[in-house]
């Protein structure tokens, strides 16, 4: 399983379609791969397993969310403001 998500890392250009999300309009599809990659992050580290996957949806999130957006979230979080459950 690693190795598939190691080669499909490599071969990653921008966000793939996703059925979920089917409009123009991808905030949702951004907010929803923040969350995503901040839980996995969460999961992973805190069973000390290796935290490689989580990289999908790292790289889906910075393609689509504008950085002005991750920063704003990024800081919510630290201060424990974030309204998203995590």
């Amino acid at each position: 399983m690693a190795e598939d998500i190691k080669a499909k890392l490599g071969r990653y250009k921008t966000a793939p379609f996703d059925s979920r999300f089917p409009n123009q309009n991808q905030t949702r599809n951004c907010w929803q791969n923040y969350l995503d990659f901040q839980r996995c992050q969460r999961s992973l580290s805190s069973r000390g397993a290796d935290v490689t996957p989580c990289q999908w949806y790292f790289r889906v999130y910075k393609s689509l969310c504008p950085t002005s957006w991750v920063t704003a979230w990024d800081e919510a979080r630290e201060e424990g403001t974030f309204p998203g459950k995590i």
